[in-house]
């Protein structure tokens, strides 16, 4: 029986904790952070793209992620990527928010299915990997199954250009009241039975209501790439529930060893992308300084 097919019977919960994550010694890579990326839009300076590009390149960033759709040139962009050998690891979906798979009409579901579909072909352009995708929002109109159920149906209409672009659809862990627990987080992917859907871990968006390193020995292989991100539960606590986002990378409650160590653990080697504030190139050399640190805890 495959690890898909166990998860769904009386003991899948317990399942998906010993087998999300990898055999002790299978992986072990120096670092599991090990590339470096940030969002398009945290680049502040007035300047074409290829210079934006050309800024982050210098600072020690490796890969620079776009929104879909977005109103940028497309070919500057290929230009962009080209002459300066930045990647473009990924694109994330810009639509999901506005008119989630989760709403109660399905023109508006549509609407997101189709953004993805297109995301998808855009990124395969692009040469990235994956399409971040915030699945649903449960809110005082939208159940949790309603959201579960409807967003399932969506997906299940975009895996097969996932499979022809070869370009993988990656679940974002953010405060929409949805796939709160890691559990059920991982029961989520499982129940689409394919290597065409993942993870995108934010780390400082679980630490209001959790701990990063649980989430990644849980989710294990399903983690396709890593979002970089703080979160202070002290300033949570005196000051209000997004002020937590307020503090600088590696000063907050993330715990980046343990995090490390984790993501270690299960396998995983590559992108972390900063999602935070943005600026001038001056904020942008301290952030990918600071992402140089969390890296090496």
């Amino acid at each position: 029986m495959n690890r898909r097919k166990f998860i769904h019977n009386s003991m899948g919960a317990a399942a998906m904790v010993t087998l999300g994550s990898a055999a002790p010694g299978a992986f072990s890579p120096k670092k599991p952070l090990n590339k470096k990326s940030l969002k398009f839009g945290m680049i502040k300076e007035d300047l074409s793209v290829l210079e934006k590009f050309k800024l982050v390149k210098s600072l020690g960033f490796d890969g620079v992620e776009l929104d879909s759709p977005n109103d940028l040139n497309e070919k500057e962009i290929l230009e962009a990527r080209d002459k300066t050998g930045l990647k473009i690891p990924g694109v994330v979906n810009s639509v999901h928010w506005r008119k989630p798979m989760s709403d109660p009409d399905p023109k508006v579901r549509a609407e997101c299915t189709q953004s993805m579909i297109d995301a998808l072909e855009k990124c395969k352009l692009y040469g990235g990997t994956t399409v971040l995708l915030v699945p649903g929002v449960v809110n005082e109109n939208v159940r949790y199954d309603e959201a579960w159920e409807r967003s399932t149906a969506e997906i299940k209409k975009i895996l097969p250009t996932a499979e022809k672009t070869g370009i993988k659809i990656a679940i974002e862990n953010v405060w929409n009241n949805f796939l709160i627990s890691p559990m059920e987080a991982a029961q989520y992917i499982d129940q689409f039975d394919s290597e065409m859907i993942g993870w995108y871990f934010d780390v400082g968006n679980i630490v209001r209501y959790g701990w990063p390193d649980q989430w990644v020995h849980i989710l294990g292989k399903r983690i396709l790439k890593v979002d970089i991100k703080e979160y202070s539960r002290t300033k949570q606590k005196e000051e209000g529930i997004w002020e937590g986002f307020k503090v600088k990378l590696g000063e907050g409650d993330s715990d980046w060893p343990r995090v490390n160590k984790a993501l270690k653990a299960v396998g995983y080697s590559g992108w972390g992308s900063a999602e935070v504030a943005g600026g001038d190139r001056e904020r942008l050399k301290e952030i990918s300084e600071r992402m140089d640190d969390v890296y090496s805890r």
